[in-house]
């Protein structure tokens, strides 16, 4: 087991946004979140790498368990340094480079020498096949050429878990698949991944977990067949009844 989380609460004055979340994910396990938007999806991720603080609930991730409402500093920075985040609007520093958007993080997160940061973040651009792009500022880019630096930047360091925040939502249609093939190959290679996405194709095809999120809870989860064709839940079937065309 890499990561669990029992118990994880989360309100927003008087919203329960999370209400007890209870989730175990294997190493080198795919887990593609769906569910409508506003019902605690992103939420939940944010939680998990301290962006928000949890009202209550714990966290064993690498055989340490957090208490996520009372994290250490040292806990929190432990997780970062081995799990990373992919944002749904990029969040690359418009004054750096792609190349620096990668290595700065390197050199003063991790104390790494600069030719050392320079020479991973240039592997990092190569697998996502933007090595070409390494001087190029964020406003000289494509939207799904910012996301897939972000994807690189996110892997640079083999976190051993990424977590993908809606990643192509912010994307116009024919973006998407060019991120959608580099988070496919990080899959093959066995990156343990959780994904909160409306992409369903991605969800079914990819993802060795669904899971279906509403109303602050999971409402059901299992494999992709399970979910999509033999849906136990009634609010289950109701949103994928609603999203039909798209799987």
């Amino acid at each position: 087991m890499l990561l669990e989380l029992k118990g994880i609460k989360k309100k927003f004055k008087n919203n329960e946004v999370l209400k007890g979340i209870n989730l175990a994910i294997d190493k080198g396990e795919v887990v593609a979140i769906i569910g409508p938007s506003g019902s605690g999806k992103t939420t939940l991720l944010r939680n998990i790498n301290f962006l928000e603080t949890a009202d209550s609930g714990t966290m064993v991730f690498r055989n340490q368990e957090i208490n996520l409402a009372h994290p250490s500093t040292d806990q929190v920075l432990s997780t970062r340094r081995h799990m990373a985040i992919v944002f749904q609007n990029y969040n690359l520093f418009k004054n750096k480079t792609a190349l620096e958007n990668i290595s700065e993080g390197l050199v003063f997160g991790q104390n790494m020498d600069k030719s050392a940061a320079k020479q991973l973040a240039e592997k990092a651009l190569n697998q996502v096949g933007l090595l070409d792009k390494k001087a190029f500022y964020p406003s000289q880019l494509s939207g799904g050429q910012q996301q897939r630096i972000g994807i690189a930047r996110a892997t640079v360091l083999n976190p051993d878990i990424i977590l993908f925040d809606e990643p192509t939502s912010a994307l116009d249609p024919e973006l998407v698949s060019t991120v959608l093939r580099d988070m496919n190959r990080l899959a093959k290679n066995g990156q343990t991944m959780i994904v909160v996405t409306h992409q369903m194709s991605f969800a079914r095809n990819i993802a060795d977990t669904v899971i279906f999120f509403a109303d602050g809870e999971i409402v059901e989860q299992g494999s992709a067949n399970e979910i999509f064709d033999h849906p136990k839940n009634e609010r289950t079937r109701q949103f994928l009844s609603a999203i039909a065309e798209d799987y």
